[in-house]
């Protein structure tokens, strides 16, 4: 463990977020007690204080170059961030106050009648939304690994970087992906300050929101989303805990939560006929293509990062992640799936991964 002085900004920085979108949860299900999930606010709450409280066990080990890039992350996402942040918002307000009247075409309320305005078709719709939700989705687990690749094999082997540098290339890869996500998450998270801040009408700076935004906003929320905490917010907080796990399972779980979801929500829009149960929304496609995508998903990621492992066992693993991908699937918790498929799956995979 390496906790010091150093990590502190950013356990901190957690925790606050976990008070706030506390708050924010307890005025939204107050203002929007049908429409708003008081029990995955909650939930959000928790992975942020949990975020903070794991942060400083992100490096294995304590010494001067790894103070040195710990350092450089907390100014990553203690400072830089927030500033880029800040500047954004203060050039949006420095707009509207030039044109007082582009507050009044960023209200909440005329957002919301657009919304419902420009859904022609209700299946038509729920499938383009889901094309752009499921993309919004999978880019923080493709960049993952990405900065992961990265960091291992090209700057850490091709380049020697542990004589060089004096640190391994799995830790560049931590400080890689730890800094890059909770950097994203902190973006995601004044997204949602700056969007739900409809809830208290005198203080309200929805209108802050950039045109560019709140149109991709327009295209990747369902409209019981508008009330609600953004997903990619859920989905790389439950990211933090399993990232101590072998990178082949998270690397699997992150997936799962991606494309697995994708592949079930797309097939089952675009090719479900029979529902099951009968009044559900889930189709019988959807979970054939989810526990699909899933195991596929989970098999060529363990097969990548894992190679060491027998084929047989990785193929046991991969069963393991998908079929409790179908479980979730089928029960249809009041749990989000963003914050329950990466958590269950990484757990029953690491479990028959260490005792198989």
């Amino acid at each position: 463990m390496a906790f010091n002085l150093i990590v502190l900004p950013v356990v901190l920085l957690c925790f606050a977020n976990g008070i706030g979108f506390l708050i924010y949860a307890f005025k939204l299900k107050k203002n929007f007690p049908e429409e708003h999930n008081i029990i995955n606010s909650l939930i959000i709450s928790i992975l942020w204080i949990f975020a903070g409280l794991l942060y400083p066990f992100i490096y294995p080990t304590d010494n001067s170059r790894i103070q040195w890039f710990q350092v450089l992350s907390t100014l990553f996402i203690c400072i830089f961030t927030p500033g880029i942040i800040f500047l954004i918002l203060y050039y949006q307000h420095r707009v509207i106050k030039r044109n007082p009247e582009v507050k009044n075409e960023r209200d909440f309320n005329v957002f919301l009648k657009d919304y419902d305005q420009k859904i022609i078709s209700e299946q038509e719709s729920k499938f383009k939304t889901d094309v752009y939700r499921k993309a919004l989705h999978l880019l923080p687990a493709a960049l993952i690994i990405l900065l992961w690749v990265f960091a291992v094999y090209v700057w850490g082997q091709m380049w020697n970087a542990d004589e060089i540098w004096g640190i391994s290339g799995e830790n560049f890869g931590r400080f890689l992906i730890i800094t890059v996500g909770f950097s994203s998450i902190l973006v995601f998270a004044t997204l949602d300050y700056v969007r739900l801040s409809y809830i208290f009408e005198k203080h309200s700076i929805f209108h802050l929101l950039p045109n560019n935004v709140s149109n991709l906003l327009e295209k990747s929320l369902r409209r019981n989303e508008l009330f609600e905490f953004t997903r990619p917010v859920a989905m790389v907080l439950a990211f933090i805990p399993i990232f101590f796990f072998p990178f082949g399972i998270f690397t699997a779980a992150a997936l799962i939560a991606t494309i697995g979801d994708g592949a079930a929500s797309l097939a089952g829009i675009k090719f479900g006929k029979w529902h099951f149960p009968k009044k559900s929304e889930k189709t019988i496609i959807g979970y054939i293509a989810g526990f699909l995508g899933s195991f596929g998903i989970s098999l060529l990621s363990l097969w990548i990062f894992e190679n060491e492992l027998i084929m047989m066992k990785l193929v046991i693993i991969a069963l393991g992640g998908g079929t409790t991908f179908f479980i979730i699937d089928f029960l249809n918790l009041k749990i989000d799936d963003d914050i329950l498929n990466p958590l269950c799956s990484a757990i029953v995979m690491v479990i028959l991964y260490f005792y198989l």
